[in-house]
């Protein structure tokens, strides 16, 4: 068995002069918070082997990816202000069974930024371009957060090329985040983005962006899509797409939205009776003490998508 240690969450301190500016700090450095990759003993697994990687030229943007594996094709899009880089452990665990190409969103870590905005749609539609810049027809679909919206929106938009989806911590409407997150999401912008260059997620943009001054460029651009509306509750109802739904039982996603969000997959509807009958091919997975902040590197979620992804249809 495999034994990881808990990943360390860095800590830092900022110097704000209203408590407005302290708290939308304070949501920005644990909601897109990046932890360090999971310490391992000798006896334990070692990091996956990067098996290929590059820049694929899609809809205008330099897309960085990583190849990591053997099997199954399964494309994993993180979340918000972070890269590759943020699945840590998981990406090494999954990478045992599968062909993992991670990825770096539009403005996140390797992929310069370019003249349009960030929207689920947008990059959606890029990792569509990439699947297909690496020979696939099809792949599972894995996104955390911000890139579990734009994972939705793949399966949404191109659902042919999709085999299984995955959507981490990430609720199909707007409302689904509790009202103080969408608040404070609503103020994201380069004011943020200015106290945030004391985080070690802004050491990790600077090693790793080609141009570290596009900090304050991404946080504006990702406050803009943070404050705007949107509900695929109806989208979502007519996807024949089998879906896994994974959060933590802290997390910053309202556990009643993720409940309405298994329903429109055909789950939490009935008892599946003596013989399974009335279980939906979809599944719903509610990691014990675990929140938003922890979830994406966390070896218990690795465990909980590996026998979805391992299931045939």
């Amino acid at each position: 068995m495999l034994k990881i240690a808990p990943a360390r969450i860095f800590s830092f301190r900022v110097k704000v002069t209203t408590k407005k500016m302290k708290n939308l700090l304070c949501l920005l450095f644990s909601l897109f918070t990046l932890q360090t990759y999971s310490q391992t003993t000798e006896e334990n697994m070692k990091p996956a082997a990067k098996r290929d990687s590059g820049y694929a030229p899609v809809n205008g943007l330099k897309m960085y990816y990583e190849i990591y594996g053997v099997g199954k094709p399964l494309i994993l899009i993180h979340g918000g202000v972070g890269a590759i880089e943020m699945w840590g452990s998981v990406l090494t665990t999954l990478s045992q069974n599968h062909s993992v190409i991670a990825v770096d969103l539009q403005a996140h870590g390797r992929t310069a930024d370019i003249d349009r905005p960030l929207s689920f749609e947008l990059m959606a539609d890029d990792i569509v371009a990439l699947i297909k810049y690496v020979k696939l027809d099809r792949a599972d679909i894995m996104g955390y957060s911000l890139g579990g919206g734009v994972a939705l929106q793949v399966a949404i938009r191109h659902p042919g090329i999709v085999n299984k989806l995955v959507v981490v911590s990430a609720p199909c409407k707007s409302d689904g985040w509790y009202p103080e997150i969408r608040s404070q999401m609503k103020q994201t912008g380069a004011t943020g983005a200015e106290g945030m260059k004391q985080s070690p997620l802004y050491q990790l943009y600077k090693r790793l962006a080609p141009k570290p001054q596009d900090w304050p460029v991404l946080f504006t651009k990702l406050g803009q899509l943070l404050s705007k509306d949107y509900d695929w509750t109806l989208e979502v109802k007519q996807m024949k797409i089998t879906t896994m739904i994974v959060v933590g039982d802290a997390d910053a996603i309202r556990m009643t939205s993720t409940v309405e969000f298994f329903q429109l997959l055909g789950g939490a509807q009935r008892d599946a009776g003596w013989d399974g009958r009335g279980q939906p091919k979809s599944e719903l997975a509610v990691l014990p003490n675990m929140t938003h902040y922890t979830i994406s590197n966390s070896h218990a979620l690795a465990i909980a998508v590996i026998p979805f992804l391992g299931k045939k249809d």
